[in-house]
């Protein structure tokens, strides 16, 4: 499994966050990891926090560069990420790959067991649904109602807004990429364009190249 990693390590107190106690173990078994799939490290957080909370901002961080890198999660334990197996679960939906270097067969197969579960049932849930409407139906009882409707000015206000609001969450999901680019902000947004090119970065588009203008509009949205 080549490919991109963004690295996640947790310890549980602000004390072996300080001394490296657990951190330097982790640390070693997801470079080993890499090492045998041939995988390039993007870039590691490190949390200090307890296992039980799952409001932690490191890897809210982790998460944001693993979506505008395409890459994967990566923890050296299972339990490095979470106990909670609803919080893995929510990870998958949001579409979010992870792998746990000391056994991450196993850690696919947990979140797969998982995601089939929650699968199953929302299909029941459809079908409950479905179920009831025909039966409202049978009754006599119309559903639904004229779709020939074509919007007028509040609507599409509405969808200027939302369409805005899309833009600005995708920048800022680059915007940890772009500060660990151009940290400084010196680099002209020619040479930004450029980096993110060869690195692979997709556009905010989703298609096509990174050019100065991409990289302005980018910039003028997380100013705003």
């Amino acid at each position: 499994m080549s490919g991109k990693f963004v690295l996640y390590y947790r310890v549980s107190t602000q004390r072996q966050g300080q001394s490296g106690l657990g951190l330097e173990a982790q640390q070693s078994q997801a470079m080993q990891y890499l090492q045998q799939v041939n995988g390039q490290a993007v870039q590691e957080f490190v949390e200090v926090e307890s296992g039980r909370k799952n409001n932690r901002p490191e890897l809210e961080k982790a998460i944001d560069l693993c979506r505008a890198y395409n890459a994967t999660l990566l923890v050296a334990k299972f339990d490095r990420l979470s106990r909670d197996a609803h919080f893995l679960l929510g990870l998958q939906k949001a579409g979010i790959k992870f792998i746990a270097a000391d056994n991450p067969q196993a850690n696919e197969l947990t979140v797969g067991i998982l995601a089939l579960v929650a699968e199953q049932e929302a299909k029941a849930i459809s079908e409950r649904t479905k179920a009831a409407l025909a039966a409202a139906k049978s009754r006599g009882v119309k559903l639904g109602g004229y779709r020939g409707y074509d919007g007028n000015k509040d609507d599409l206000v509405t969808a200027t807004e939302a369409k805005k609001a899309k833009a600005d969450e995708t920048a800022k999901l680059l915007e940890p990429i772009l500060n660990r680019v151009n940290p400084d902000g010196k680099l002209s947004l020619n040479k930004v364009a450029q980096v993110l090119n060869m690195e692979g970065v997709t556009t905010p588009s989703g298609k096509g190249q990174w050019y100065p203008s991409t990289v302005k509009n980018v910039y003028q949205r997380l100013a705003a």
